[in-house]
């Protein structure tokens, strides 16, 4: 009972916050008041409402902060970048939509997620193939070769492949320590090479791709879920050993790549042509202060690609450094939730499939927030749920959706 009374509490937050974004939007109007801002924000309401009470009508098993959370973070995401750019924001509203519809099916359609774990093979050849994809296909955007385009529609493979992978090193270390002889270091350690192998070649792919960001985030998911499956800690070490050999050589190799760790050395002296990003981003965050200029107010329009990679730049001028860090505890609190799923499933694979999940989520957030405020050399992914982007969001929420019916599987939730 009292987790219900928490769960209202917070969707009635929820509802506030939309309700004062946007119409803090209708009273900003340029010309005039600004009715559509309104009509956004009754849509945003009714889906958010509609999705939350059918979970928790239908399917009262699972862990209903993880839609939660994530209708904050979309709530954020899209009345921010309606300030923007209200075009890009009327589709994020639809890419939302469709989001939560898929989140829904995957809990509502699926069977038990355990009897997915006999797909290994499929899950490889998928992985593969969309890691390839923007080699063969892929058109250069921002010094990267991953975005596709087909039949008129643009989108990042390796988004995709994010899942694929995923569920592929579930599938592959399900067993491990199992199947094998658990006295056997040798036969432990082959039953890690077929795995080992595919995460370099998808690795290899994302930096002839230039895809920093990419690789940066399968290695933390690959690392991640193998600890978990081994809690052999001596194979993380070498997995690091051979990451950091293999940035050495891809800094040697590519240009690209030495020129994202120069501009992260010392922006300011390539603050007007390649480091522009990084420098007018640290300057949009420190003009807006602890509480921000306010909506409207400030001037987020000077950060390059504002609405994907800098939206958390755009945030903390406007809204302040405050909400910039409520943003964060939003996505630690989801990652809580997440991170709990796995506790309660019932066998190895939906465990792994829900650490591997959760860690795609937070390592996203960590690489992007930590680029755009200079911590580590910018990777050009977007934030999750609330940066501009189709692929993105479809993705966050499918993968959301399957933490979700994982959950609602375990049937232990307080």
């Amino acid at each position: 009972m009292d987790s219900i009374k928490q769960e209202r509490k917070l969707l009635r937050y929820t509802y506030l916050l939309c309700i004062v974004l946007f119409l803090n939007m209708y009273l900003i109007g340029k010309n005039e008041f600004d009715k559509n801002a309104l009509i956004m924000g009754g849509i945003i309401c009714f889906v958010f409402a509609a999705s939350h009470f059918v979970i928790r009508r239908f399917f009262p098993d699972g862990d209903k902060y993880i839609l939660l959370f994530s209708n904050v973070l979309a709530v954020i995401g899209i009345g921010m970048l309606y300030r923007l750019d209200s075009p890009v924001a009327i589709k994020q509203l639809i890419f939302y939509a469709v989001g939560i519809a898929i989140f829904i099916l995957v809990v509502v359609l699926f069977p038990s997620l355990s009897k997915f774990g006999k797909y290994k093979y499929a899950y490889m050849i998928c992985t593969l193939i969309l890691m390839s994809l923007g080699s063969i296909m892929g058109a250069k955007t921002y010094g990267a070769k991953n975005w596709v385009k087909i039949a008129g529609f643009t989108f990042q493979p390796t988004e995709f492949g994010k899942l694929s992978l995923v569920a592929y090193l579930a599938s592959s270390l399900q067993y491990y320590g199992i199947k094998t002889d658990g006295n056997s270091e040798i036969s432990k350690f082959k039953a890690l090479i077929e795995p080992g192998i595919v995460v370099m070649i998808s690795l290899g792919l994302m930096v002839v791709q230039k895809d920093l960001g990419s690789a940066l985030l399968f290695f933390a998911i690959s690392i991640t879920m193998l600890y978990i499956a081994t809690s052999n800690f001596k194979y993380i070490l070498i997995c690091l050993v051979l990451f950091m050999i293999g940035g050495f050589i891809s800094y040697k190799m590519f240009g690209h790549v030495r020129l994202r760790v120069m501009i992260w050395g010392n922006p300011w002296k390539y603050a007007t042509d390649q480091g522009l990003q990084i420098v007018q981003s640290l300057i949009s965050i420190a003009s807006g202060g602890l509480f921000g200029t306010g909506l409207g107010l400030g001037h987020p329009g000077m950060v390059p690609v504002v609405t994907t990679d800098f939206i958390f730049a755009a945030i903390c001028e406007e809204m302040g450094v405050v909400t910039g860090f409520a943003i964060i505890i939003l996505y630690f609190l989801l990652f809580y939730r997440c991170m709990r799923v796995p506790i309660y499933s019932k066998d190895n694979f939906t465990r792994l499939l829900a650490v591997g999940y959760s860690t795609m989520l937070a390592a996203q957030v960590l690489v992007i927030v930590g680029g755009v405020v200079g911590a580590i050399p910018l990777t050009g992914i977007t934030l999750p749920l609330v940066s501009a982007g189709g692929s993105s969001m479809l993705i966050t929420f499918f993968s959301l959706g399957i933490l979700q019916k994982i959950s609602e599987d375990g049937q232990s939730y307080e």
